[in-house]
């Protein structure tokens, strides 16, 4: 087993930022562009994590191509995090007896023992309004990853219901499927149009789920008018 980081969440749930501690000698990955600050005698390199085909398969999924990694030399140095979504920041510890399914650019930082790829939804992304392809997260250490707004933690047993733009993560221990609230019938479809709701996510199985407090679509949707036009 990977060794344990050592981190700090702060500000959460609103703007969350995440502070490591990297001991002499330490390494971590970290989503490109997400670094605010850190101390000198961090190292960083820029590399295409796990080959040119794992790295298209990340971009797949919404992340960078690159991603970077941060080294300690000599001795115990601070790295500044900061995702580029203003909302919550979550940890997960991976033993490797179980998978985690991310929101397409959800990732933050991970263990190198950590294997970051990315999984075709199928028609279930078409059809769901969200991204076609997900993050898939395997292997051994420790993994933080990003929401728009705050994250709730919720253990599933059974089914569960939940609306395809407030997914964070979940563990693959946990099927889904994506269908219309109330069904095709014509109620289904009256519930679905007038009540503002659609296509949800019927999960089952037995496992954890997150989901973020605000649906980043609608927001980008209430801002558009006020974004500057040209004149003709």
């Amino acid at each position: 087993m990977a060794a344990e980081i050592i981190y700090e969440i702060q500000h959460s749930p609103a703007y969350a930022a995440l502070t490591i501690t990297l001991q002499a000698g330490q390494m971590v990955l970290v989503e490109s562009g997400a670094m605010a600050a850190m101390d000198p005698w961090i190292e960083m390199k820029s590399k295409v994590k796990g080959g040119l085909m794992k790295g298209l398969g990340r971009m797949l999924g919404g992340e960078s191509l690159f991603m970077s990694e941060f080294t300690a030399q000599g001795r115990p140095g601070d790295l500044y995090i900061a995702p580029g979504v203003p909302g919550d920041i979550q940890h997960y510890r991976l033993d490797g007896s179980k998978g985690l399914m991310v929101q397409s650019s959800g990732f933050v930082a991970a263990n190198p023992g950590v294997q970051i790829d990315s999984k075709f939804q199928g028609v279930r992304g078409f059809f769901s309004g969200e991204s076609l392809f997900l993050l898939r997260v395997v292997g051994e250490g420790d993994f933080w990853f990003s929401s728009f707004g705050a994250v709730l933690e919720i253990p599933v047993k059974g089914d569960y219901v939940v609306d395809t733009g407030y997914i964070v993560a979940f563990e693959d221990t946990l099927d889904y499927n994506v269908e219309l609230l109330g069904g095709l019938s014509f109620k289904g479809l009256r519930t679905g149009i007038l009540g503002g709701e659609g296509l949800v996510s019927r999960f089952r199985g037995e496992g954890k789920l997150w989901i973020q407090s605000r649906n980043l679509y609608p927001f980008i949707n209430f801002l558009n008018p006020f974004r500057p036009v040209k004149s003709k």
